[in-house]
This record gives C-alpha cells, structure tokens and sequence, in this order.
C-alpha cells in the first residue's frame, strides 16, 4: 500500500516543518563512531531474549515477532517526567490523546481508534479495569501492542492494547527518588528489594510513593499515595509462586476542557491554558482508590514445557464530582447550543457527582506452554483458558443545571447536589479459550497461528426505576471464534519481513430507553479486521521497522440521528464501518555519543459504507493525519555520566466535528529539553534529571475530542521546569 492521497497532498505546515528539522538533526549525529546505546530508551524492534508479554510470543524476541510493539522502561519514563498512562502519546507517533483531563483516569488511541478502558488495557498480561488512576512507580516498563487485539483479549476496540509489567524481585534494589515541578508538585518515592535464603529462593521488594499534587491548572491541588509489595518463592529449579499487591489512592480536582465558541474554534493563542473552568467554591476532587493483587505459578514440567497459572483481583472505588461545562443555553440571539460554548465564551455549568462507584474485575488464566515437532517441523505452542468477570456497582448521581460560567470571566453558582438521576450497574462474564503456534516451517519460514474462542454474558440494570416504573434491565450472550495468521521470511539474520491478519471483536446493545425500537437488544458481534505488512530490522548499532496496516471497523449508529426523545424514535444499528489505513515507521541509532529514537504515522481515516452518504469519507474527530516523535540523548565526554536529551513532538490538525468536518484545530509542535547527570559518591551512585517541557512556550490545542456529544479542547501544557535526584545504594 502506498502513501495515503492525505498525506501527498499535505501542505508544508507545522508538522512537515517539524520533520524536516528532525531530520536535519539526525543527519548531524551521523559522523560519530558507533557505542552503546547509552540508556533504556524505547524498544521499537526489541533487542531482549523475549518479547512483551502483551504480543502474546512472550518467547520469541520482539524483532522476530511479526506485529509492531514499543517498551518503555523505568528510565526513559523518569527522563521525560511521565507519571501517568496519558504520557505514553508523548513517546510514540502510533500513541494519541483521547480526552486526557488533568485528574482523571488517561484515555489513549492507538492507530486512531479510542483504547476501551474496561477492554484494551492489562497487567502483567491479564486484563484490568483503567477506569482509574494508575500509578507508575511500581511499574518496570509499559508495553503498547498495536494493531487489531483479538489474539489476545476476546473483547476490545482495535487499535492495540496497553500492557502494565510490575517490578518483582531481582537482586538488591536500594533507591529512592525526589521530584519537584516549578507549580509545586513535589514527588517522593522508594524502591527495595533483595532476594533472601541460603540459596536467594525468597524475593521481595517494595515500592511506596507519596505525591503531592499542584499542577499548571489553577485551584487544582491534590495528592495520590501508592504502596506496593511484590515477593517470590522459588521451590527448586521447576516452581515459582510470585505473589504481589498494591494500593493506591489519589484525590484531586479534575479540569475540564475547553469549546468551540459559537461556530468558531478560538485561537489557542488567546487562552491561558492554566485556566481550570471547574473551580467553583462547592467543588470536589475526584478521589479514585484501588487495591490490585495477583499470584502467578509457573511450573516446568519437563524440560520443554511448562504450566503456568496466573490469578489477579481489582477493586476500584471512585467519588466522581466535577463542576461540569457542557453546552450554551444563554446565547445572546436565543439559540440553544447543546454541543459547544456560547459565542462570548459563557456556558452552561452543571453539579455533576457520581459517589461510591465501585468496580471490580477478577481474572484467572491456565495455560501450558512448551515445544513439539511433528512431520518435520518444530512448533512452539501456548494453549489455555482465560476467565474473567465484572462488577460495576453504582448510585444514583446527580447533574444538575448550576448556573452559568465563563471562559474568561470566572463566576460562583449555587451547588445542585440533590441524586435526580439514575446510574447502570453492570455485570460482565468471559470465558475465552485460546491457541497459538509459531511453526518453524524452513530455515527462514515461519507461519504464525493464534485462535481464540470467546463467550460473553454482559448484564445491566438501573440503580431506580424511571417514571414508568421500569429498571431498564438488558442481557445478552455471545460468542465469537477470533482468528490470526501471519508468515514471516528471514531476510538475513537481522532482518525480517512479515504479512498477517486478525481480527477483533466488541460488543453493542442498544439502550434500553423508550425512544429506541430495538431497545435492550444486542447488535451482531462487531468484528473488526486488520491486514499488515511490514519490515524489521535490528542490529548493534541501529533497528528500525516499517509497516503499512489496513483496519476495518464496523460502525454502530444511531438511524436516524436520535435528535427527538420521542417514543420508538430511533433505531441503533450497524452502520457501515470506520477504516484506518496507515503507515508507521520507526527508527532507533545508536551512533557514538549519540542516541536517537524516532516514530511516524501517516494514517488515513475515513467513514465509509454508511447508509447516509453525506457522512462517507468524513475523517474521525481528534485524529490527526500525521504525527511525528523524536528524541536524542548526547553524552558528554567532558562530564563523564552527563547526558543532554532533546525531544520533538508534532502532529498536523484535527477534526472537531463529527457529522461534517467543518471545523478542525490546527496542527502543533513542541520541544523539550532535559539532562541527566550520574555521578558517584562512595557507595552511593546520585541521577540528576533536570527538564523543562514546550520549551518555546508554545499555545496550541492539544486534542479536541468529541465526548458526551459535546466539542473539548484540551490545550498543550505550558512550559514547565522539572528536576529530580535519585540515589542508588
């Protein structure tokens, strides 16, 4: 597949200035003589003896596994100051902001789909729930599977999946770290661990971080804690029992976004991006608590194959409150804007509060894993079984009408508390069945095969009946068989080209509310497909891929648009489908004293099929065509352990408007600047880390998503100084 039409008939904007200046950067770091790679940077290819766990060829090395995958490890995320999962679109071209809202939980895309966070997200392999803040600090890398995840979760949107690797024991681990930020964000975290016993059978370490929170968006402080422990038992050379919990808290006041004004977007220019448009005197934090543990028992049974069964449980509790800007209702000629702010930037401003959400997610995973050869031909195998279930226990919840606000003029309402409004509590169950093969078919052949059969009971009810006296109860069943196949040829021994296909799956009902003819019914299983084609390659000195992908998504709708509330009004259906066609690439060098680490999108991303062919060839809102990333790492030779680090981030414009694309944001770029500096005192190794983000300053938005058919912009953060120091002993 070639370059979509788009992008040859993108013009020379921000984004394609951006990359020829990337690319005039890398050109000057060529001349030097090859090193080491000189940190732990972003896998693209993978270097390890195994890939990420989240591939589902845990075994095999990631360069000669065919589907695309990034790692981030523990240093490039404290080199950069993330801190949350939203961070990640700062690091990958394939990676986007999907309403990421200062605190809240982070939503990403991936190859310009919207990641499910009940569905696309896991933990050391086993799905989670991320309908909630995730701490880091226990965290020894983020794994990002990209492309169509039926080979490995039965149920969630394509795009990819974000897989959370925990830190266990190793050997002796003594640090402990301190952040500040310029606003007042002050981090303190620790890290232990060693293994114990007259042979180091017995592991155990701990990770334990206290935050307190101000950040850029005024009235906005808070603080999150985190406490984890994680041990394991080795009983002789065959068993290991790991075995680990963590507990987190964070409280906070969320921000919401910013709107078109009228018709038009307003120039980003003229906004302070530290405005929070939540602040009112009766407002909360958002508190979001979670307890997560696991326990995982890997067996060998001989010695090629093993057993391994893996336990986890989730509870989250959330007080979800906000003062929430949401629509025009006193616009000065009397029209009302449900979707947007008024055209002097005044909106309507509800009390919104949704107390003691409780969410819990329980999974357990049996499998045997090992290696076999019949006719000829050597296959390395992992079958099992995945069970799953939720629970989503609610109460009533309020959104009221408060008054009005303004974007430029704050104001003070009277709070509207009282719980007028019904919540949904869910149930979900899953039984997936699942196997995959990697057969050796020749010496440079190899045909990879994953099937996975999965079974689905969701059930939901209203928390209070409605006006008729009904709970709205709904309840399906479904199953669907997911295949994948891919064929990969050995080029040389450090490259390698591939083909594969997949599909995956989601699940619709129809709500079951009196405007809906169908109401309470399931829609056929959403079966999503994807084709890919790509190149690897990795050696010492550089490793780079290149990979066209085609994704085609079925579109559930609402026929007509749903405008009336009228009785057997609307019908919700299958709509034609959203295609993602792209092409990604990704290049790491390791060049003297140089490193560099750079990924690309070109994505083409349209409706089509539909039965409304005014919509037909509209691009998704809050997906840009292209985006670029670039980072680079200098090591001074005159400051042994000092490293100056540079970063680039652009990305071409946005849609904001679903039904017509009238309106888009243009597109950004920023640079960030940091140094990290390792020096050793006696016994004690210090890192110094000091950054500073959107160098420039530069005002821009950021994203626009669509939700809650509602228009948000959500700006770029502005310049922000960081530094931190981290002792190792």
């Amino acid at each position: 597949m070639g370059i979509p039409m788009a992008y040859r008939s993108f013009r020379l904007s921000t984004f394609q200035r951006s990359t020829l200046a990337a690319a005039a950067l890398c050109a000057m770091a060529l001349p030097a003589a090859a090193q080491g790679n000189g940190g732990n940077t972003v896998t693209v290819i993978g270097r390890s003896s195994a890939g990420p766990a989240v591939g589902g060829f845990a075994e095999q090395p990631l360069a000669r596994t065919p589907l695309q995958a990034s790692v981030f490890g523990t240093q490039q995320l404290n080199d950069t100051g993330i801190q949350t999962i939203g961070g990640l679109s700062r690091l990958d071209a394939s990676v986007g902001d999907a309403y990421n809202a200062e605190g809240y939980w982070s939503i990403l895309s991936v190859r310009g789909y919207t990641l499910d966070n009940r569905g696309n997200y896991r933990r050391d392999g086993l799905p989670i729930n991320a309908e909630t803040a995730i701490a880091l600090d226990n965290k020894e890398r983020l794994e990002v599977l990209k492309g169509t995840s039926g080979i490995q979760a039965g149920s969630s949107a394509p795009g990819g999946l974000v897989n959370l690797v925990t830190k266990r024991p190793t050997g002796p681990v003594r640090s402990a770290r301190v952040e500040v930020r310029e606003s007042g964000t002050v981090l303190s975290a620790v890290d232990i661990g060693d293994r114990f016993g007259s042979e180091g059978n017995f592991g155990l370490r701990l990770n334990a971080a206290y935050e307190h929170l101000d950040p850029q968006a005024r009235n906005t402080k808070g603080h999150r804690s985190l406490i984890a422990v994680a041990g394991d038992w080795r009983l002789g050379s065959n068993t290991l029992i790991e075995a680990e919990i963590e507990d987190s808290r964070q409280s906070q006041p969320s921000v919401a976004g910013f709107s078109m004004q009228g018709d038009r977007v307003p120039d980003a220019k003229g906004i302070d991006p530290r405005i929070n448009l939540n602040h009112q005197p009766w407002g909360q934090p958002v508190v979001m608590d979670g307890t997560t543990a696991s326990l995982r028992v890997q067996q060998r049974l001989n010695e090629d194959w093993r057993f391994t069964a893996h336990a986890m449980t989730q509870r989250l509790k959330s007080d979800d409150r906000t003062a929430f800007p949401y629509g025009c209702s006193v616009s000065p000629d009397g029209t009302y804007l449900a979707d947007r702010y008024c055209l002097n930037g005044d909106f309507d401003l509800y009390d919104y509060r949704s107390e003691n959400e409780r969410r819990t997610s329980d999974a357990l995973d049996l499998s045997v894993a090992g290696k076999l050869f019949t006719a000829g031909i050597q296959h390395q195998l992992q079958t099992g079984v995945l069970m799953t279930r939720y629970t989503g226990r609610f109460q009533d919840q309020a959104f009221n009408y408060a008054g009005t606000g303004n974007v430029f003029a704050p104001t003070v309402t009277d709070p509207a508390p009282d719980l007028t409004d019904a919540n949904t509590d869910r149930d979900e169950r899953s039984t997936e069945f699942y196997l995959r093969d990697a057969m050796r078919l020749a010496d440079n052949w190899q045909l990879w095969a994953g099937l996975r059969h999965t079974r689905i009971e969701r059930d939901s009810i209203r928390t209070s009946a409605d006006s008729n006296g009904s709970l709205r109860a709904t309840s399906y069943k479904q199953n669907a068989t997911l295949p994948w196949l891919a064929l990969s040829y050995e080029l040389s021994a450090q490259t390698m080209a591939y083909g594969s296909w997949g599909e995956g799956l989601e699940t619709e009902v129809a709500p079951n509310r009196p405007r809906y003819t169908n109401r309470g019914e399931a829609l056929p299983a959403l079966k999503s497909r994807q084709y890919e084609i790509g190149i690897k390659h990795a050696a010492e000195q550089w490793d780079a891929a290149l990979t066209a992908f085609d994704i085609d998504r079925p579109q559930a709708v609402d026929a007509p648009q749903c405008t009336s509330s009228d009785a057997d009004s609307c019908t919700r259906q299958i709509d034609g489908s959203a295609r993602h066609r792209g092409l990604e690439g990704q290049l790491g060098w390791r060049q003297g004293a140089w490193t560099w680490q750079a990924s690309a999108m070109l994505l083409d991303a349209e409706r089509r099929d539909s039965a409304r062919a005014e919509v037909n060839g509209l691009r998704p809102v809050n997906v840009p065509r292209n985006s670029l990333r670039v980072s680079s790492g200098y090591r001074v030779a005159a400051v042994p352990g000092l490293e100056l680090q540079a970063a680039l981030a652009a990305e071409s414009d946005r849609m904001v408007l679903p039904e017509d694309n009238s309106v888009r944001i243009p597109g950004w770029a920023r640079v960030d600047l940091g140094a990290r500096w390792r020096q050793d005192v006696g016994t004690t190794a210090l890192t110094w880390r000091l950054g500073v983000d959107n160098v420039a300053d530069r005002r821009a938005w950021k994203e626009s998503p669509y939700q809650f058919s509602h228009v948000y912009l959500y700006p770029l953060p502005a310049r922000t100084w960081r530094g931190s120091v981290q002792a190792s002993f």
